[in-house]
Order: structure tokens, then sequence, then C-alpha cells
């Protein structure tokens, strides 16, 4: 029995400690995603920096930065040539490990010198890079290692001080909320201040700021090491404000040295001493326990035989994305919660959930049940008596958005969400919770949505954002506002809503309600196949919710193909008859079938633009939703291709800059506008239901 217990062990560490990710060898050529946030455990709201590693641009350093500061490098001097940006090296750096708080990657700036650097962003507010120098040649080298971080944002760093009890450096320092962040209170930290510990005795140290023209020196250097220090300073970047730290050293053949330097940010109140004692662990951390650590949480994902190396890189970078974007419990969320980016750091995507960026759970709860599902209990424990969900909720957020004497609240995606993680997780606790939290949020939405009481409901308040469709929609801006009209959309969305409260009852044993719930979507199937299917142009559209016709202000203005017409098809409204005539639409290269998915519009509309925003780019999970519905009806192959075609411009993406964007151009590789968009990791869902073994 010990020599059993002893395989089944010595087979997980293997099973483990061989994943994709911790056995890179990408370049800056691979699809590979490479933003970087502390984990989870070690999060918090007010105090949070991300990081992205930039190998990608020639002209640039080879550096982890982020939005506003701080920016990490390192520039070597050999002889008399100083070396840091990509297009200098010998060797350009090759990725080795990457997951969502820590990279390692090597590199070579000169024939005999090579570098070998880990990046972890240990907490919200510090994080270490270490750097191994070694001499590969046959000589003896003088090197002299220059580590600089700076600030693109700041006008100057004032009061750089020496601690001789820590031998470290700080600084104040001010970070700026955007004008969202400010309309809407979110409480960042702004009044901050650095902490740093270079791990290596500097020859100068020099705090610059080109622009004023000054540099204070501490300590003071040679004359050469200063001119280098600038002449560096005015090379790497735009930035107005940079440290850098110099040290010469001598490496024999096949020697080495290695330091670590380590940055933290604080609150301005707090005591030197306090932050310097938290920091200092910081000098011993084991980058090979973190990495350990991910590999257990990343060894959950389904393991999945892919047709190239490119599906698999996407596939990983999706968790890494969604799993840096999870915060812990804090401020008014008593569970962990998501917010759709972490780096860049901005206004509308800090200020918390919203349903449809909680579609990216239905990737996420492969790897993080858990998570997920307490993702969706901040929804549940913030729902008001009457059943209402707000709009948008956060730890310190709860956006309502009244107008015309109602609530905005979210698109009803609540129950399917809830359904699906549950589906994966199987948490029957869960399940209970989110049945009465469920059947309790779809009365209140078809009591508030149903103006005049005949089975179909319309968008209410804030309607545009509340559809999803927030800008540039042909519908919206060309004929009226969303709550005039009964649309395919919210009504397809509440059949799946009552399909998947349905389910739930049925799983708790509740077979009266069941059938309440299957009847309720019967009916208002049998409503949008009615009135919202046009036999003339085999097409779903909105209806006038006055008398049900596709005229408002002219004769059929309401007949504008828009990718809500494809709902119907996910929901499982459609007729078989009526979904192989929509696939007409689907499979014209005119209209919706383009190279790189399916456009929000109609391409042969003259408001079509491919990188618009709701009149024709590509939004990743609404292709989620018409593949999984091409899929339940049949046409596999058609829902194959587009899975190749939305790919093929997520990875063109993710080899030119290595991020994943708010939408795609459904005609060109190109993408908009915001970048590092929690939603866009459902495309490891339609991996998952593409190559799982079924």
């Amino acid at each position: 029995m010990r020599k059993l217990l002893l395989l089944l062990l010595l087979f997980q560490y293997c099973h483990v400690s061989g994943q994709f990710l911790s056995k890179l060898q990408a370049t800056k050529s691979d699809a590979l995603f490479t933003t970087y946030a502390a984990p989870l455990s070690r999060s918090s709201y007010k105090l949070d920096q991300g990081y992205q590693f930039l190998f990608n641009d020639p002209e640039s350093g080879v550096e982890i930065i982020s939005a506003d500061g701080p920016n990490f490098g390192l520039a070597i001097r050999l002889g008399n040539e100083t070396r840091f940006r990509l297009k200098e090296l010998f060797k350009e750096p090759v990725i080795t490990t990457s997951y969502s708080d820590i990279i390692k990657y090597t590199y070579s700036p000169f024939k005999d010198l090579k570098i070998d650097v880990c990046f972890d962003v240990y907490s919200s507010g510090s994080a270490f890079v270490e750097y191994s120098v070694s001499n590969t040649g046959n000589f003896t080298s003088q090197v002299t290692l220059i580590p600089y971080h700076f600030y693109p944002s700041y006008d100057s760093i004032i009061n750089f001080n020496h601690d001789n009890l820590f031998d470290g450096y700080y600084y104040p320092l001010t970070k700026k909320p955007d004008s969202w962040m400010k309309e809407h209170k979110i409480p960042i930290s702004t009044s901050l201040q650095a902490f740093l510990i270079p791990g290596l005795e500097f020859d100068s140290l020099l705090a610059l700021n080109v622009n004023a023209g000054a540099a204070s020196i501490k300590p003071a250097g040679p004359v050469d090491a200063l001119r280098s220090s600038i002449a560096l300073r005015k090379m790497v970047s735009p930035a107005i404000t940079a440290v850098f730290g110099m040290r010469t050293i001598r490496l024999g053949p096949g020697e080495s040295t290695c330091f670590r330097i380590v940055l933290g940010l604080e609150e301005s109140d707090v005591r030197k001493q306090v932050a310097f004692r938290k920091l200092k662990p910081l000098m011993l951390a084991d980058p090979g326990k973190i990495i350990r650590e991910d590999e257990v949480e990343y060894s959950k994902i389904p393991q999945l035989k892919f047709p190239c190396r490119d599906y698999e890189m996407l596939y990983w970078s999706c968790f890494s994305l969604m799993r840096q974007c999870m915060m812990p419990a804090e401020g008014k969320c008593k569970t962990n919660y998501y917010v759709f980016s972490r780096e860049p750091k901005w206004g509308w995507g800090y200020g918390g959930q919203v349903f449809h960026e909680s579609l990216s759970m239905l990737a996420y709860a492969y790897m993080d049940p858990a998570s997920a599902m307490n993702s969706q209990r901040v929804f549940i424990q913030r729902q008001q008596p009457d059943g209402y969900i707000n709009y948008r909720t956060g730890p310190y957020l709860d956006e309502t958005i009244p107008y015309a004497n109602q609530l905005t609240t979210s698109a009803p995606w609540f129950n399917y969400i809830n359904w699906e993680i549950y589906k994966i997780s199987n948490d029957r606790k869960f399940l209970n919770e989110a049945y009465l939290s469920g059947k309790k949020f779809y009365t209140w939405f078809v009591r508030n949505r149903d103006s005049n009481r005949n089975g179909l409901c319309e968008w209410g308040a804030e309607s545009e954002l509340e559809s999803v469709r927030d800008a540039r929609v042909a519908v919206w801006d060309n004929v009226g506002r969303p709550g005039c009209f009964e649309g395919p959309d919210v009504n397809s969305m509440l059949v799946r809503e009552a399909v998947s409260l349905s389910g739930m009852a049925k799983t708790l044993g509740l077979t009266d309600d069941a059938k309440l719930w299957d009847n309720l979507a019967r009916q208002r199937s049998a409503l949008i196949e009615h009135f919202m299917w046009d036999t003339l142009s085999c097409f779903y559209y909105n209806i006038n919710k006055l008398d049900q016709g596709f005229s408002f202000r002219k004769t059929n203005d309401l007949k504008l193909k828009e990718i809500i017409g494809f709902l119907p098809l996910w929901a499982g409204v459609s007729s078989t008859n009526h979904a192989d005539l929509l696939m007409r639409s689907l499979r014209d290269p005119m209209e919706f079938h383009r190279p790189y998915g399916i456009p929000s519009l109609t391409a042969k509309s003259d408001y079509y633009n491919p990188i618009g925003y709701w009149n024709g780019p590509v939004w990743v999970q609404w292709q989620y939703l018409v593949y999984r519905g091409m899929k339940d009806y049949g046409y596999k192959q058609d829902a194959s291709e587009l899975l190749g075609r939305v790919f093929d411009n997520m990875i063109w993406h993710l080899k030119q800059d290595h991020v994943f964007w708010e939408f795609y151009s459904a005609d060109e590789h190109q993408a908009g506008w915001n970048k590092t968009y929690i939603w866009a990791g459902i495309a490891a869902r339609m991996l998952i239901d593409e190559y799982s073994v079924k």
C-alpha cells in the first residue's frame, strides 16, 4: 500500500511539473499572453499593480511595463557599448515559464553573455525581478550592470532617500485615477510611497528628471557612469522620471552573478520601517515554490489535444487572463469577485462585475469552480428583496443607473451562467442558492420589462447599457431607443433563463417548478417565432412593441440584420426550418461570414464598420453563443469553421502584442479599443467544447 501511495504521489508530481506553461520555449512570434498580476490570495483592490512583459518592440528595452509605471529594465555595458533595446541584442528573449503571476525568460545582449530573468508579481503592492548574468565565453569580461526602473506619467521623483538599516531606497509617488473612477468614487490608493531594495551594492545610483535637466545622485558616482546613465535614460523611453543603479563586475569564463530587486508600493502614511520589514522576505522568496503552486492550480484545467501549437498557446493564455482578474473578498464583496482588467487599470474595467462579463466564468469554472461560483454569489448576496440585481457590482460600487423611473440591470444571462457553472462544479449548495436567487431575478425582470404585458420583453432604464450593446448600434442609432422595441436578444436570453431554471429545478427535485419554467420557455419561444421571424428575409428582428410590426418611423425600418438575430439559435428557439434558413446569412461572405468571424452587423449595411463598436466588430463572447447554437442544431462543420476564423485574429494579436482585446475586426488583423479584457477568455470554452473527448 505504501509503495502504491508513493507511486501515485510521484505520478501526480510528474503530471503537474510537466505542464505546458512550465516548459515553454516561446519567442516574440508565439501566441502567448504576457500580462501578469498577483494571485488571488495576495491581491487587494485599493493598492493593486499589474505588469506586462514587453519583448516585441525593436526600439524598446526588454522591459516589464505597466500603464503608469513602475517599469523595469536592465542595460548591460560591455567595453564601450551599452545594450538594452531588443534590436541590439545578440539573442532575443525566449520565455521558458509563464503563469498569471510569474514569468521566466532568457536572452543574450552580447555573444558570450547570457541573462536569465525571473519576474514575479508577488502581491498587489510588491514584485521582484531576479537577474542571473553568466559569462558563457572563454575570456574574462568586465561587465557593467545598469538595472533601471521608470515612470512614464510622473514629472519627477522627489525626496529620493536611502535607508541605512535596510539598505533600501524610498520616495513618494502619486497615482492619478481616471475620470470614471473619480465620478464613481472608486477608492483606489493615489498617495503612495515606493520602496526599493536592490540586492546589489551599486557603485552609483541616479534619480533623474531629464526634461527638468536636474539629476540628484545618491551616492555620487564616477563621471563616466553619470554620462552613460544620462545617455541611457534619454534612449530608454519617453518616460520623464527614472532611477538607475550601476555596478561593474568581472566575470571569468563560466562564472555568473545573481541579484534581485524588490519593489513595494504602500500608502503614504505607512511607516518606512514597517514597509521595509514587509518587503525584506521577498529577497528570499522561492520562485520554484511559486511556480509549483501555479502548476497545482493549472493542473485542474482539462488537458486537450489540439491540432497546432497556436491553439494550445491560446488555450493556456485564456486561463492566465481570467485567473489574474480574480480578486479576494473585500469591501462589500463577501466572496471573491473579478475585475475586467488589472493592467491596464482603468475605471470601466475596474468598477465591478457585470453579467455579460461573467460569461467568462463558463470557461474559468473548469480551472477554479469555487471562484467562479463565488463571483456569482456576489450578485446573489447583493440582490434586493424584490429580485432586482444592479447593473454593476463591485467591492465598493453598486451601480444602478436610474433612468425614466427605472433601475438598470444587466442583460439576463444570470441563470444561464449559474446553470453552466453548476454543470461543471456539481455543487448542490451553490445550485440551491442560485435557484432561489435566479427565480426571483427572472420574476423581477419580466415584471419590469414587459410594459404592455403581451408576453414579450423590451430593454429598460438606461437601455443601451442594459442591452450590452452600448454604442454604434444600427437600430439604436438610426431607428429608436431600445426600450421602444421587443427584441430577439432580450427574449432569447429569457428563454434560456427559463430553460436553465428548469434544469436547476429538475436537479433539485422540484418537478412542478420545472414544468412551469418549461412552459414559460415554450410560450416565449412561440412568440419570438411568430412575431420576430421575417419570412421574406429569413431573419429575426426587433419589433415595435406597440403593434409587433417591423416598422417604427418608416416602413420596415427595423429590418436591420444584426448579430442579435442569431441568438434564437443559441437559445434553442428556432424551428429546424428557420435554423436552416438562418444559416444562409451565416454562410454568406457578403453578410456575416467574414474573414475573422461573425460581425455584429451585416456587412451589407451602410452603417457597417469592422473596427467600429457594435456596428461590425467581432465580440468573442457572442461568437461563443452563436458557435454553441450551431453545434446544438447540428451544424458542426460550420461551428468548427467559425472557431478557426475567430481564433485566427486572436492568435495574430497574441503574436503581435501579446494581449487580448475587447473586440476584433471582422475583416482585417485589427483589434480595439481596450486590452486585457476578461471576456476574451471564453475562447477557452470554445476550445473545450470543440476538442474535449466526449
